[in-house]
């Protein structure tokens, strides 16, 4: 039989619809373009038997100590060859001064990830439980992954499309990072497998993420049990004053009682270590 062909007055681009681009781009497949940021990361975290997440939020914009070192450094070798500091050049002074003191969440969270990763290998299941989670950019981000690396496992990065902050870092593991476009999907994705839950400083985008979370425990949309760590007691007690919603009965105080503050990465991995493995290694994963 002979193969049909298509028609000579056909266009070029005469395509199905799932193989135009133009349409799939297109406002109209908007819907499908959300399923398949929904779908695609489901299929690869199937794939690779992950079930167990410890997600990381902070600031994307922290500097490692070695980095906040060399910028302060390289201002006040600029302020020591000028007799009269310029007030742009005396901000920048003040600006990587403070970049350096809150370097020390970096470092931190480095830390604490790459403890939470070397509990994780030490399992049965080594590959499979409590692997870390970042949004995949730098600051925090950045930290959570490297960590991971530095303890030999591997980290996952579920990464956004923006037009500044979010570069992709080089620490997360190539097979389970993803990059998306919605929002609510990626947020989706960072509860879904979630079994525990890391703050540190940050701004816009971690006050959101944290306070979607808080909201779908208190109101018990989520049944699973999720210790909740807020790390810097420094920056949050200025920052949001949690005991003042109590006061002023907008939060009970059971709803205070939902996470715990830490300042110590040793005590925050104890704490963590021992919430997750009461819930979740001694009884049925969730």
């Amino acid at each position: 039989m002979a193969e049909e062909k298509i028609p000579a007055d056909f266009p070029e681009d005469f395509l199905k619809a799932y193989e135009n681009p133009a349409f799939l781009n297109s406002p109209s497949a908007r819907h499908i373009r959300v399923l398949c940021e929904l779908v695609e990361p489901d299929v690869r975290f199937r794939q690779n038997h992950i079930r167990d997440t410890i997600v990381f939020f902070g600031s994307a914009r922290f500097l490692d100590r070695d980095r906040a070192e060399h910028q302060l450094k390289m201002i006040e070798d600029r302020l020591s060859k000028e007799k009269t500091a310029s007030h742009l050049l005396t901000k920048e002074h003040e600006l990587a001064q403070r970049d350096l003191h809150m370097s020390r969440y970096y470092e931190d969270a480095v830390k604490l990830s790459e403890k939470l990763t070397r509990w994780s290998l030490s399992m049965p299941d080594s590959h499979y439980r409590f692997i870390v989670c970042s949004g995949g950019g730098p600051g925090i981000m950045e930290a959570a992954n490297r960590g991971a690396k530095q303890a030999g496992g591997p980290s996952i990065g579920l990464n956004i499309s923006l037009p500044f902050e979010q570069t992709p870092n080089p620490y997360q593991t190539r097979d389970i990072s993803f990059a998306f476009h919605y929002f609510f999907i990626r947020k989706f994705w960072f509860f879904y497998l979630a079994k525990a839950l890391v703050i540190f400083p940050g701004g816009f985008g971690t006050m959101d993420e944290l306070f979607e979370v808080l909201t779908l425990v208190q109101t018990r949309k989520s049944k699973k049990y999720m210790p909740i760590v807020i790390f810097g007691t420094e920056y949050w007690n200025e920052i949001v004053d949690f005991k003042a919603m109590v006061k002023w009965g907008t939060i009970d105080q059971e709803d205070y009682e939902l996470f715990r503050f830490f300042d110590d990465v040793d005590a925050a991995f104890e704490y963590l270590k021992d919430e997750l493995t009461r819930n979740y290694l001694e009884k049925p994963s969730a």
